[in-house]
């Protein structure tokens, strides 16, 4: 059946998904009249995109590298779209290499790695990002640094995947050992009541007291890459472990240590964080597109922003989202607010 055309010739969005993007993510247009005297033309400003899909009904389009617009307009070649606002991350640091989530203290300093390859040691192991956007050296010595986490203490906690060692640093760079024999030790979580949480990605999550005894907390399938952890609103612990599978899980486990599948169908999935109305975010691809992923409360996941080689994300202060690719930290101003545990 043929698509009706538009009015006057003028191409007509009737919607965009998903509504939030990074450079090399693809946006999927639908409406009527996106073909006339030319293929469609898709620009974020003055900024041309890539077209990837051009049909009268559907253009996919790639957010081009430098669109720093917050909208686009699609193009015919008679006539133009009115606007259509979507949100484009604005990288903010790049020359890095993260491997999970960044972390975000109080004040809205980002922390972020230079992980490097197993056994690589690196010039710089961990980068501050300040509130104008200033990236400087933090850390320098320590092996493979992978997950971060802030405690209420106001330190930095950060694990190693070559020793198996926690570390945690003062604001000013001070910096001594929290603890050892963590395994290949990559996720870092802090639960409400202050004890924090390690994912050795062999197969266990330790449990660190405030006193710092450790436990076995739970065991899991072994990564290829990493655990990831991050607490639901109602005291779960969410985790996420790639595997060479190419439909993998996130699981829920119970403070009790009980584990079970959350969801199971996601592609890769990596860094993960809640929002305060309880709404889970995973850096992972979603039949076969590569972004974030939500999960609404009821579990019902949606692309929630497009982008490749997403490794983490961080809610900031200002109700930003921060995303981490494996070389560079994108901010997306998406007017959200991380879950604060109580």
């Amino acid at each position: 059946m043929a698509t009706p055309k538009s009015r006057n010739g003028r191409p007509e969005i009737a919607d965009v998904s998903p509504q939030a993007a990074i450079a090399g993510g693809e946006v999927h247009i639908h409406g009527k009249g996106f073909v006339r005297s030319a293929r469609p033309r898709v620009t974020f400003g003055d900024v041309q995109a890539p077209i990837i899909v051009g049909s009268d009904a559907l253009v996919i389009a790639r957010v081009p590298e430098n669109a720093s617009v917050g909208e686009f307009v699609l193009s015919n070649g008679d006539a133009s779209s009115a606007p259509w606002s979507c949100d484009i991350g604005i990288q903010i640091a790049d020359s890095l290499h993260p491997v999970a989530n960044p972390a975000v203290d109080p004040t809205g300093v980002i922390y972020t790695t230079f992980s490097g390859s197993r056994g690589q040691k690196t010039p710089v192991s961990l980068y501050r990002i300040d509130l104008n956007y200033s990236v400087s050296p933090f850390l320098n010595d320590i092996m493979n640094p992978t997950g971060l986490a802030i405690g209420r203490d106001g330190l930095l906690y950060i694990s190693s995947r070559f020793n198996g060692v926690v570390y945690q640093a003062s604001p000013g760079g001070n910096m001594s050992v929290y603890a050892e024999g963590m395994g290949v030790a990559t996720g870092l979580a802090f639960d409400a009541e202050e004890n924090l949480y390690v994912g050795d990605r062999s197969g266990t999550i330790f449990k660190i007291a405030r006193d710092r005894q450790i436990y076995v907390f739970a065991t899991l399938e072994p990564s290829i890459a990493a655990y990831h952890l991050a607490f639901g609103p109602a005291g779960n612990l969410y985790v996420t472990g790639p595997t060479t599978s190419s439909y993998d899980s996130v699981y829920c486990v119970t403070p009790k240590g009980e584990v079970s599948v959350f969801h199971r169908g996601l592609g890769r999935p990596q860094g993960l964080a809640f929002d305060e109305e309880g709404n889970l975010y995973v850096a992972a691809s979603l039949g076969g597109r590569k972004g974030v992923v939500r999960f609404d409360p009821a579990g019902d996941p949606k692309l929630f922003l497009s982008g490749p080689n997403i490794v983490g994300l961080a809610f900031t202060p200002s109700r930003a989202l921060l995303v981490a690719t494996n070389a560079a930290i994108y901010r997306v101003d998406a007017g959200l607010k991380g879950l604060l545990l109580s």
